[in-house]
């Protein structure tokens, strides 16, 4: 099963952090590139599915929120989302500072 790890950061003055959402963005923009690029294989148009789907669900901003949730508290936050018979699905991993 295709899955996708994001780190997300917390902002702090000496760092700039990204949510989720920036991280998914992102990953998403590589794919496109890379689609565009030539790469065309499985593996990649796995990729850019689950990113375009995980993006536009409902789920995102309940993930983000949790995440949020977990790094402000001074967490390290793993989220990986998959898809489980097409929908999008996430975890979170958490880790003490």
């Amino acid at each position: 099963m295709e899955s996708l790890e994001l780190d997300p950061k917390y902002s702090t003055v000496k760092m700039a952090g990204k949510c989720i959402k920036c991280l998914a963005e992102e990953e998403f923009g590589v794919c496109v590139q890379q689609l565009l690029d030539g790469g065309d294989n499985e593996q990649l148009r796995k990729r850019f599915e689950l990113i375009r789907i995980f993006l536009t669900s409902d789920i995102l901003s309940t993930a983000r929120d949790k995440a949020e949730e977990y790094l402000s508290e001074g967490k390290v936050v793993k989220v990986i989302i998959r898809l489980e018979e097409g929908e999008p699905k996430y975890e979170i991993k958490v880790e003490e500072d």
